[in-house]
């Protein structure tokens, strides 16, 4: 069956990120960094709507009760979708005007797992997973730039990169006190000529990456093998995510122009949000933060 691609999105994103499909309300959420907005989509109904937010968003994750989780500049956050109104949740201190938040992902049990960065890619980020019930824990340290976070089905394996090393780290992960500070590495990228920027896992345990350098979508299995390479819409990929009723269209947020300098499309629809589909793979529900969590 040939891929369908089709451009979701009416206006293009300076720095799209963080593609997040919310299974109860059929809904597409993503991020602007660069605009510093957080948008969403409901294709069936055809409607959608914006927050803008005070500082850069490097990524979003679901809540309950009507909410995002949500990693600004300075730390974590709390959307209210019907008010707009954020509230701090985690901060760490003191601040550091070199470091900000980026990727992140909630786990299978409820908690965020945010990576800051260095502003420069400097080696100044740590890798955190957030709880309500208890305090932050810095799972990895002299992170450049942080990405690539997800999880296996099962949740005994997360997925992490910093994209300036090329290479995706799984670490051993659960519930308790299971997670291995000491990952291996399952997918070198440097073969691809990219490192790895945003990332999903599909139902059958397969990574799909996007390689933001050469414009490509990649399919690895949990073995690290390449099982699939497509050409992504424009020539800076930066995520991915699957959702649509059957959880079988693949949407990919796309990068204008990052800011930074180290990424800034020649494509004409470069920063626009596409969903391909056709891929004959369906993805996985994503987890809410348990913002209530007494465990």
């Amino acid at each position: 069956m040939a891929l369908q691609v089709s451009r979701v999105s009416t206006t293009a994103a300076q720095l799209g990120e963080s593609p997040l499909w919310d299974v109860a309300r059929q809904r597409l959420y993503w991020v602007d960094g660069v605009s510093r907005r957080i948008s969403s989509y409901e294709p069936e109904r055809g409607t959608a709507r914006h927050w803008d937010v005070p500082s850069m968003v490097g990524s979003v994750g679901l809540c309950e009760d009507d909410h995002l989780v949500v990693a600004l500049a300075d730390g974590i956050y709390l959307l209210d979708l019907d008010t707009g109104e954020l509230t701090p949740l985690f901060q760490p201190a003191p601040f550091d005007p070199r470091v900000r938040f980026n990727d992140g992902k909630v786990d299978r049990w409820g908690r965020f797992v945010c990576g800051t960065m260095g502003v420069h890619a400097e080696p100044l980020g740590q890798l955190f997973c957030f709880h309500a019930a208890a305090p932050p824990k810095a799972l990895a340290h002299n992170i450049r730039i942080s990405n690539a976070i997800c999880f296996s089905p099962d949740g005994r394996t997360m997925y992490f990169a910093d994209s300036l090393d090329r290479a995706i780290r799984a670490y051993r992960y659960g519930p308790g006190d299971e997670f291995d500070p000491e990952p291996r590495i399952v997918v070198d990228t440097a073969p691809y000529q990219s490192g790895p920027d945003g990332a999903t896992v599909d139902s059958d345990g397969c990574l799909w990456v996007a390689l933001v350098q050469v414009g490509k979508i990649s399919r690895f299995t949990p073995q690290g093998r390449l099982d699939r390479l497509i050409d992504a819409p424009t020539d800076l990929p930066s995520s991915v995510a699957f959702g649509g009723p059957s959880l079988s269209t693949l949407y990919v947020t796309s990068i204008r122009d990052s800011g930074s300098g180290r990424a800034v499309s020649q494509h004409p629809d470069g920063g626009f949000l596409f969903a391909i589909d056709g891929l004959g793979v369906t993805g996985l529900a994503e987890a809410q933060f348990e913002l209530h969590s007494s465990s």
